[in-house]
């Protein structure tokens, strides 16, 4: 019997930012709150399937008009084994992810400024989407 394979190709309207920081999830949004004049709200933890049927949670905040997107993750997930789940496998050392589809408030380096300008982050940048295996993860 033959067997057909439905394949769907998403379009991913958004930026990815990866960013390192010691400050707790419900801070840094705070944080990100005040320089980016948004609203970053706590949302129920996002679930993610792994291999072996896990499921790992992953806290988020959101903000969201018509027009503009803004979530903060964090990469780990959480409870359970520190180092072995993240929300993007490929890059570990990220502390929190963040999906940007800014289109009418900011350029990304405008974007990427800003987010710089905050004390608790130590580092931030863009994550290219292009050959990112775990960008799946973030169609919900």
């Amino acid at each position: 019997m033959k067997k057909s394979k439905l394949v769907i190709d998403y379009e991913y309207d958004f930026e990815l930012l990866g960013l390192t920081s010691t400050a707790r999830g419900y801070k840094l949004a705070w944080e990100i709150n005040q320089a980016l004049h948004v609203q970053l709200v706590k949302q129920p933890d996002l679930v993610v399937g792994f291999k072996n049927n896990e499921e790992k949670y992953f806290s988020f905040y959101a903000y969201e008009t018509q027009i503009n997107r803004l979530k903060l993750f964090k990469n780990k997930p959480s409870e359970g084994e520190p180092g072995k789940y993240f929300l993007i496998p490929e890059f570990p050392h990220f502390d929190f992810i963040i999906l940007a589809a800014m289109k009418d408030q900011y350029t990304h380096p405008q974007l990427l400024e800003l987010i710089k300008s905050i004390s608790s982050v130590q580092f931030v940048t863009f994550i290219p989407l292009e050959g990112l295996k775990s960008k799946s993860n973030f169609i919900f």
